[in-house]
């Protein structure tokens, strides 16, 4: 079995790692590692705390990220779909929201600084918030966010079509 799926989003290929989760806000989710300031090497990821970023399907329609802003900060109380911040790209400027309820424990702030890492690493450094959680039943599977990018797809290409007629 491969570590990665490949999503067909016309000429391009996106590729999605296989044991992340995913939310249909296009972010991919992960068990956040051990807090850094535990200095005991014993800490594990909680199954409660989650690192997000966004997934190559994101990034290929957003194009060349440039800014990124947050209008929350660490520890914040989220709602599901709350707003959280913005980026703009290329392409793009779009408010994020927040893929699921729970509390803000961190911003990535070297990715704040410095946005173009969501172009050229979205599944490592380019991660961009913590939430802790009591919703990761929420979040879909490889193979669940396989199926939902099938019908993203076709909306994404019907308002591209949509927009070139106008």
């Amino acid at each position: 079995m491969s570590d990665t799926f490949t999503f067909a989003m016309g000429e391009f290929d996106a590729e999605f790692p296989n044991h992340f989760f995913y939310n249909k806000n296009h972010m991919w989710a992960l068990p956040s590692p051990a807090p850094e300031n535990d200095t005991s090497g014993k800490a594990a990821p909680t199954d409660r705390r989650f690192r997000f970023g966004l997934t190559a399907y994101a990034v290929r329609l957003l194009q060349d990220v440039y800014f990124l802003d947050w209008v929350v900060d660490p520890p914040t109380e989220l709602t599901a779909r709350m707003t959280i911040g913005s980026i703009e790209s290329k392409k793009a400027e779009s408010d994020l929201f927040s893929p699921v309820a729970g509390t803000l424990t961190a911003i990535n702030e070297e990715v704040l600084e410095d946005p173009s890492l969501i172009n050229a690493d979205p599944y490592g450094a380019a991660w961009l918030i913590e939430i802790e959680t009591d919703e990761a039943d929420a979040l879909m599977t490889a193979d669940q966010y396989g199926e939902h990018l099938v019908e993203a797809w076709k909306v994404a290409q019907q308002t591209i079509k949509g927009q070139a007629n106008s």
